[in-house]
């Protein structure tokens, strides 16, 4: 188990920056320079499931890397 952990870990850091990368962007900076939409959006859909991800393998990165240092 223990060669397998930081495999998994380096997994789920690829798969969390992946998922950070796919979030829509812009929106926050480009409000008060005149872009469309405001400070605060619905997510929908596919957003939505992408910052769930990435709430979920950010905990997964967490968890992996602690057991990194118990193990």
């Amino acid at each position: 188990m223990k060669e397998y952990l930081p495999i998994a870990q380096i997994i789920a850091s690829a798969l969390l920056i992946v998922f950070i990368l796919l979030q829509q962007r812009g929106t926050t900076l480009g409000s008060p320079f005149g872009g469309e939409g405001g400070f605060y959006s619905t997510l929908r859909g596919f957003q939505k499931k992408i910052f769930w991800l990435t709430i979920i393998f950010g905990a997964l990165f967490l968890v992996l890397a602690l057991l990194n240092l118990v193990v």
